[in-house]
């Protein structure tokens, strides 16, 4: 038998690689493998009015794997479609939640570059993404995109 002690210093590694794998499954823009990683009722929420929800006209609030799957696998591969290149800084785990901070590259569809600092908060449930909170500078997002303001 585990003591308490052994369980949790174990927790925050499982946790951590759970969301690795989670990112090598988005990665391969397949529906199967990205469904596997989420429980069914997940919820991903990312700031409203965020530039890629703008530009591809998605919620920036998804709810339910299917909706989740849909945007990784079909939706996000249109709008970042060359060079993507995920820099992870931190990955941080406390039990279910896993805290990682990333810098994002891409060329986008319509040939500008991209370059964001990202946060991501994964609640975990039963080894699997049950919410995903995304954070990123939306400003900085939004004159990537769409171009600089007047």
């Amino acid at each position: 038998m585990t003591s308490p002690l052994t369980r949790m210093t174990r927790m925050p590694h499982d946790s951590r690689n759970i969301v690795r794998n989670a990112w090598k499954a988005f990665a391969t823009h397949d529906a199967d493998r990205i469904a596997a990683v989420f429980t069914e009722d997940a919820e991903w929420l990312a700031p409203a009015g965020n530039a890629t929800a703008v530009a591809l006209e998605a919620p920036s609030h998804m709810i339910g794997r299917e909706a989740i799957v849909h945007f990784l696998a079909e939706d996000f591969p249109r709008f970042f479609v060359r060079d993507v290149n995920v820099t992870f800084h931190e990955i941080h785990a406390d039990g279910d939640r896993v805290i990682v901070e990333e810098t994002m590259t891409a060329t986008l569809a319509n040939g500008n570059h991209y370059a964001n600092d990202y946060c991501f908060v994964f609640e975990l449930r039963d080894g699997l993404v049950h919410r995903v909170r995304e954070y990123m500078d939306t400003a900085r997002g939004h004159r990537m995109v769409f171009g600089e303001r007047s």
